[in-house]
């Protein structure tokens, strides 16, 4: 791996009016990112000044308008504009238009360098979803937002929290329509993308654990059929299919059981199944890699935090995060390709 080229990575800057800015500033000044990649910015220059004007950072900035132009050097940002706004307005800790539509200005501009093979690596800092409502942006969030756009056949959303993996069914639903949604189909659906996923990685035959619904994966019928139903159905078509998956397994469980080591991969059937176990885990470290696209995205997982916004408290842990281990997964993505 450490003959590979440093990947291009694209790190959006979010909301302005949140902690976005502040923390993805913390992250491109910090040294060891360009002994791993060549980062730069997506923004506004006069919201990433005043960023640094919160952080007291005296770093030079150097304005780009393609990542060919970019110096790649510590001490020097990085930042390419997507169009010119009254940024003096924006406000900090409130739902604002103009912040959603910059916001998602910055994505779209990721996208379009992304599908252009101008980029490899997007990390994205949080987006408020009534911000870019109130900006007309079609999708709920950003990995629809990157699913639609790329035009991608999914959008396979992955938590990386230490060593472990866990990919959802379903995440932005309410509870009972995410128990109804953990279908045979879309379970097997979600097992055939990790599995392919995770080979295309490196990993040879991944154990993927599906996680149970109910309590004790229902005691056989007693707490409920969705196992019978569906779930046990799903893990074993997957299994005829020649995918080494296993399950249902207890949720109550099977997150300790990865951590261990016993699977590569675990299931989550809705979002806060997951969330709750890789955020009281480690909260800082629990970081959202979207597979499917035509290249790697990551993602903070927390919001934009307006209550601190501006205050320069905002720890950036998670950006870093969630940049660098972005890099690690496309390195061995590349280090596969070039096995084959």
């Amino acid at each position: 791996m450490s003959n590979l080229p440093l990947p291009i990575v694209a790190i959006t800057i979010g909301d302005p009016a949140g902690i976005g800015p502040e923390i993805t500033l913390d992250t491109i000044i910090e040294e060891r990112v360009y002994q791993e990649c060549k980062p730069f910015l997506i923004g506004s220059i006069d919201i990433v000044k005043r960023a640094m004007k919160v952080k007291k950072c005296n770093f030079e900035i150097n304005k780009i308008n393609h990542p060919s132009e970019g110096k790649f050097q510590y001490g020097i940002i990085d930042v390419l504009e997507t169009g010119s706004y009254d940024c003096e307005s924006i406000e900090y800790g409130k739902v604002q238009k103009l912040a959603g539509q910059m916001s998602y200005d910055y994505v779209l501009k990721s996208i379009e360098l992304g599908l252009n093979k101008e980029i490899d690596v997007v990390a994205t800092a949080p987006i408020h979803k009534e911000a870019i409502k109130l900006a007309n942006c079609p999708q709920p969030g950003h990995t629809e937002i990157y699913g639609e756009l790329t035009h991608s056949d999914y959008a396979l959303t992955m938590f990386n929290c230490r060593n472990l993996k866990v990919f959802f069914v379903s995440r932005h639903k309410a509870l009972k329509e995410a128990c109804d949604y953990a279908t045979k189909e879309r379970v097997l659906d979600s097992v055939h993308q990790i599995n392919k996923e995770l080979v295309g990685i490196g990993l040879k035959n991944p154990k993927i654990a599906v996680a149970a619904l109910n309590p004790h994966a229902s005691d056989n019928g007693l707490f409920g059929t969705e196992e019978a139903d569906h779930l046990i159905p799903a893990v074993q078509t997957a299994q005829e299919q020649g995918i080494n998956a296993v399950g249902p397994v207890p949720a109550d469980s099977v997150f300790h059981l990865g951590l261990q080591g016993r699977y590569d991969a675990i299931l989550s059937l809705y979002h806060d199944q997951g969330h709750i176990a890789c955020k009281t885990l480690d909260f800082e470290r629990s970081i959202t890699i979207t597979w499917g696209l035509p290249f790697m995205r990551s993602s903070v997982d927390h919001g934009t935090a307006f209550d601190i916004a501006g205050k320069g408290i905002a720890g950036s842990v998670s950006m870093l995060e969630a940049t660098l281990v972005a890099v690690d997964y496309w390195k061995m993505k590349q280090k596969n390709l070039a096995y084959k």
